[in-house]
């Protein structure tokens, strides 16, 4: 918790344990060739984020939990394949390295859209930049042009992590540390009641 008793918060879906193993070999794979480059995600803490609220109130997190409550039994589970991998914004000035979503992003999408209209009604600010889900597998140390990058996305253009089925949002408390962040589950939304 900061100093004005707010809690930073976001709402996510969890990634299965199998499917992190094998992000965490690519995230190796890819140390070797851009050592020094990336900031790589801390083991075991990725997740795919549906919206961040930032430093947010008790009083606020009530009304998110309200809101999911309400929400969460209207989405069906739903079948995610993660795979391939990309960067924002482009390989020009890359910021973020990310691994992709190649099943289920139209249902994600959908149902991330019907999230943050429920939260502007409920009087949460709207997110401006359109939802692109992903999983973050490390940030650049630079925002200039990366030698090889190019390359060693399109080797790992056919990289499948594998499959699960969402069954549940979360909602997760940020707490920044020296090492990192560390997220911890508030509560939790089961998805189709």
């Amino acid at each position: 918790m900061s100093n004005d008793n707010t809690i930073r918060t976001f709402l996510a879906i969890e990634i299965p344990k199998e499917i992190l193993e094998q992000f965490e070999r690519l995230q190796y794979r890819l140390d070797r060739s851009m050592t020094g480059v990336v900031r790589w995600a801390k083991k075991g803490s990725t997740h795919l984020t549906l919206k961040f609220f930032g430093s947010m109130t008790e009083r606020d997190i009530r009304s998110i939990e309200d809101t999911l409550k309400a929400k969460a039994p209207a989405f069906a589970p739903m079948p995610i394949a993660v795979g391939t991998m990309g960067v924002f914004p482009n390989l020009a000035r890359p910021r973020v390295l990310w691994v992709g979503i190649t099943t289920g992003l139209k249902e994600l999408t959908a149902m991330q859209a019907e999230i943050e209209a429920a939260f502007e009604a409920a009087g949460f600010p709207r997110e401006e930049r359109p939802y692109r889900p992903h999983l973050t597998l490390g940030r650049m140390k630079a925002d200039r042009k990366i030698d090889g990058l190019e390359k060693a996305i399109e080797s790992h253009k056919d990289f499948a992590a594998g499959s699960f089925t969402a069954r549940e949002m979360i909602l997760f408390r940020s707490d920044l540390k020296p090492t990192g962040p560390e997220y911890t589950a508030l509560a939790k939304f089961k998805l189709g009641g």
